[in-house]
Order: C-alpha cells, then structure tokens, then sequence
C-alpha cells in the first residue's frame, strides 16, 4: 500500500511539474514577443557565460564602452534568447555571427526593434564582441566575436560592446565548415533563418553549433 501511494505521489508531482514548465515556458516566450518590454539599464559592468554545444566561454560587458549595445545584450540574455540559438556564419580568421532566434515568430518580433548607434570606443580586435549592422541605427539581436584583429570595422561603425575573458580557445573550436552564407557562399541564407528557424538549421546545416543557454553572472 505504501509504495502504491508512493506512486501515485511520484505521478501527481510529475505532472504538476510539468504543468508549471509548460506555463513558465508560455510566459517566457510571450516576453520575447514584446521586445519594447525588455529595456532594462544593464550594470556597468556584467559577465554572461556561454553554454555551448563546443564547450563555455564568458563574456565580459562594459557599459560604457557601448551603452545602448550593452543594456540591449543584457536584455537578451536575462530574457534567454540566445537559448538554443545557432552560430550560424563563422569565417575563420574573421569572426563567428549569432543571434537569430530558432522561433521565426520571436525573430519576426525583434527585426523592426533597433537601437541607435554607439560611438566606436574600443576596437574590433581578437575575442571583442559587436552587435552586426546593416546601416546606420539598425542593431537588433545579431551579435559576432572577432576570431584575429579586425581594426577595419572600426570605422564603418562596429563598435565592441565586451569581450571574450574566458574560453576563446572553445570560441575557435566552434564549427566553420559551412563558411559565408547564401548567395555568397555554402552557409545558411539569413531569410530563411529567420522565416523557418531552427528547422531550417538542423535540417539543412546538422555539423552547426549552438548556444545551449547564455546566463548573466550573479
């Protein structure tokens, strides 16, 4: 009789586990539907670790290197959107892309939500990390760490927000035999990441590795 109670006891604690995940997962991504919620001022200076599929890696944040990067990245990471998010563009000697959402829905959220420009304080060198652009004022969520020196970025208006502290041997190991996207080259397009997500990814690109989950140091 006791182990029978015992069971059901195991049973009913299961599925209310389950049921809490599943709310708190709901919740979750709802909040990263609504980028204009997530605008929280970031400490002057923060750590994140990185979770990935090749290993951790720590990145430390420097608000007044780049403010607006830095409160937006902040943001990102304490929201977790960078879980199970793809490297998706890494060029050996150049630099490792990231920051599409595997959601097409959550990605389709974050385009239109850009921040203005920082000035370039620090410069792109090794283990340095840049929101990408595509223009003036037009960072959103896709961020690349610098694989050497790459000072030319300087001046079309990357500015560093952090820096890789610990790892960057595990930030070298991650996988680059897809190279440049589509058209240009064998990798990923960026259009259909963001309209078919981790689908597309796993599919198409199965070597890729991933961020497991990014989380702000206490």
């Amino acid at each position: 009789m006791i182990n029978r109670w015992y069971l059901v006891i195991l049973v009913c604690a299961a599925v209310i586990l389950a049921a809490v995940s599943l709310v708190m997962g709901q919740a979750t991504n709802a909040a990263l539907k609504n980028p204009a919620g997530l605008k929280e001022m970031a400490p002057a200076v923060y750590k994140v670790d990185f979770d990935t599929s090749v290993g951790m890696f720590v990145v430390e944040v420097h608000r007044d290197w780049a403010p607006n990067g830095a409160d937006r990245f902040y943001n990102l990471v304490k929201s977790g959107f960078y879980t199970d998010v793809r490297f998706f563009r890494v060029i050996p000697g150049f630099m490792v892309q990231f920051g599409i959402h595997g959601d097409p829905s959550v990605a389709s959220a974050w385009q239109p939500a850009r921040i203005p420009d920082d000035k370039v304080k620090e410069s792109n060198k090794r283990g340095y990390i840049t929101f990408a652009t595509a223009g003036p004022n037009t960072r959103t969520t896709q961020v690349f760490i610098n694989f050497g020196d790459n000072a030319g970025l300087d001046s079309q208006g990357f500015s560093p927000f952090g820096r890789v502290t610990k790892g960057m041997e595990v930030v070298d190991k991650i996988y680059s035999g897809y190279g440049e996207g589509a058209p240009s080259g064998r990798g990923p397009a960026q259009g259909r990441i963001q309209s078919e997500g981790n689908a597309y990814l796993t599919k198409d690109f199965p070597k890729m590795d991933y961020i497991k989950k990014a989380m702000i140091e206490p």
